[in-house]
């Protein structure tokens, strides 16, 4: 991510952050809009911005803590330095907000994991990949051997057909994750599970409720994609469905 912020010019910075706050000029917006479609990095710090924003405005009337403006101090003073290679995204806060602003926004990143927190987007990206390992084995009509810490993946062959084809296992930022991909009718998906807790909700997307279950539906990179929490971890379904059928497919009871 750092890479990535590094590489942007400030207007193109200012211009995500306009994006992500709704400010953003009519006549730039269908272009901006498109480059972050395009792109998980950009989603992802977009996505962000959103949260620092929501974030900025929960906090903007509050009194800091005194050791948060003790920190925010240090920093515009040098006393304390940011990471090698770290910029600020969210040029238009911190030029217009003032303290509690910068108080707002240094409390989003620390509540969503900071720059270099694991994502949803992270889970989705895993699972664009290709299977490096054979299909797990059915153990019931209903599931498969698989399991993310005691979070088992589902068998969706005998009522609906998609058969599990393969396995991939990787990481998202250091943790665990394990994707498992289905096919049918020469169309795929991919079911991943990121252990450790919850990631942080991605801001936007429709949101539908199932059981009591919040299934957020998104596009990620171009690809849908349902993310919803399953046993205390991250699920993530994407691929070649309609958003009807990942829905009624993360939502099968086990």
């Amino acid at each position: 991510m750092s890479d990535l912020l590094s590489s942007l010019s400030e207007r193109e910075l200012a211009e995500l952050s306009a994006f992500a706050d709704g400010t953003l000029a009519p006549e730039r917006r269908a272009e901006v809009e498109a480059r972050v479609a395009a792109s998980p990095e950009l989603l992802e710090l977009v996505e962000r911005q959103r949260r620092t924003v929501a974030a900025t405005q929960a906090l903007s009337a509050e009194e800091p803590p005194e050791s948060l403006v003790a920190t925010v101090d240090a920093l515009s003073s040098g006393r304390i330095k940011r990471r090698s290679g770290a910029r600020w995204f969210a040029p238009r806060l911190a030029l217009a907000g003032g303290l509690a602003v910068v108080a707002a926004v240094l409390a989003a990143i620390v509540l969503t994991g900071g720059p270099g927190g694991p994502t949803v987007a992270d889970a989705a990206r895993l699972a664009s990949r290709s299977p490096t390992g054979p299909a797990p084995a059915a153990i019931t009509s209903t599931r498969l051997s698989a399991n993310v810490q005691g979070v088992v993946f589902p068998n969706f062959a005998r009522w609906a057909g998609w058969q599990a084809q393969g396995v991939l296992r990787g990481k998202v930022d250091g943790r665990d994750a394990t994707v498992v991909f289905y096919g049918k009718d020469g169309r795929r998906i991919a079911y991943a599970i990121v252990a450790g807790s919850g990631l942080p909700r991605p801001s936007g997307g429709q949101v539908t409720n199932i059981g009591g279950v919040e299934y957020q539906t998104l596009s990620v990179n171009g690809r849908l994609a349902v993310t919803w929490p399953r046993g205390g971890h991250t699920c993530v379904l994407v691929g070649d469905a309609t958003r009807a059928e990942l829905l009624r497919l993360a939502s099968w009871p086990l």
